[in-house]
């Protein structure tokens, strides 16, 4: 190949890379919403992990922790609820392409020092797009959960910093939250 070509060839890899030369997905050229079209991509398995926590009085960690809130085992629930709103994510979020779940893990962290519960969500499956979606939203609703189960005794409680931790398989390759 002329050296040239390969220049050429560089440069536009480059500018494709670029934040600028970047675009969303979920819009076509005219910019109207769409499905993206997976058709093409590579079967590959795929993984996401997904976290975030949820903080509250001190009064209300301890029954959470002795498991004495009115409502049950509320961890118990919100790992159901958070399972089942992976399996739900394309319901909930309109362009999400509906999955094949392989697997999903919820487990929960609990600092004693912060009255905090910390929630992280592993989802895989073996296809043509991502899990990210189905991590963030199990994690989020199962933070929901336990509000929802704890709030007759505080309705100051703070849900944070739900994000994605890690994600692996696909075109884009291995991203982990720095």
């Amino acid at each position: 190949m002329p050296r040239s070509a390969k220049t050429t060839k560089k440069t536009a890899s480059a500018k494709a890379m670029r934040p600028s030369a970047r675009h969303f997905t979920h819009f076509d050229a005219a910019g109207a919403a769409h499905m993206v079209d997976v058709a093409g991509k590579d079967v590959t398995r795929r993984v996401a992990r997904a976290g975030g926590r949820i903080v509250m009085q001190s009064a209300t960690f301890a029954l959470i922790r002795a498991g004495s809130a009115r409502k049950g085992d509320v961890l118990g629930v919100a790992r159901i609820a958070a399972i089942q709103a992976a399996k739900r994510t394309s319901e909930l979020i309109p362009l999400c392409h509906p999955l094949a779940l392989t697997k999903v893990t919820v487990a929960f962290d609990q600092d004693i020092a912060a009255s905090a519960i910390a929630i992280e969500v592993t989802a895989e499956t073996v296809g043509q797009t991502g899990v990210e979606m189905e991590a963030l939203t199990a994690a989020a609703v199962g933070l929901l959960t336990v509000y929802d189960m704890c709030k007759a005794v505080d309705r100051g409680m703070r849900i944070e910093g739900v994000r994605l931790l890690e994600k692996s398989g696909g075109k884009s390759g291995h991203f982990k939250a720095g």
